[in-house]
């Protein structure tokens, strides 16, 4: 285990599924794949995660992300992760590492 400054690392070969660099738990936990190089990409992409979470509270984020993944399952199937709202926030502004200091509250609505 990893202690971030403010999440708790821990590298495993089961969470997140093969294809997935890291799984962000209640903005607690990061689990990362002990064959990813964690980024300061990866990190900012899951910090942006945190966020939503804490503006829509953790139970709704992620009861809104699996509705969103199934509604989005049937019109673009395997890539239907890539589509959520979520997703689509985090990945376009993983590469700014100002993102964060001037995101607007609820900015993954934009993303729909």
């Amino acid at each position: 285990m990893i202690s971030g400054k403010s999440m708790k690392v821990i590298l495993n070969n089961i969470i997140p599924l093969k294809g997935f660099a890291a799984l962000n738990f209640f903005g607690v936990v990061l689990f990362v794949r002990k064959n990813v190089i964690l980024t300061e990409r990866i990190m900012n992409h899951e910090k942006i995660h945190t966020a939503q979470m804490r503006e829509l509270g953790y139970i709704m984020f992620y009861a809104f992300y699996g509705i969103e993944w199934l509604v989005k399952l049937f019109k673009y199937h395997l890539n239907s992760y890539y589509n959520i709202s979520f997703e689509r926030e985090a990945y376009q502004n993983e590469g700014n590492m100002e993102y964060l200091k001037n995101r607007k509250r609820f900015s993954f609505m934009r993303y729909f």
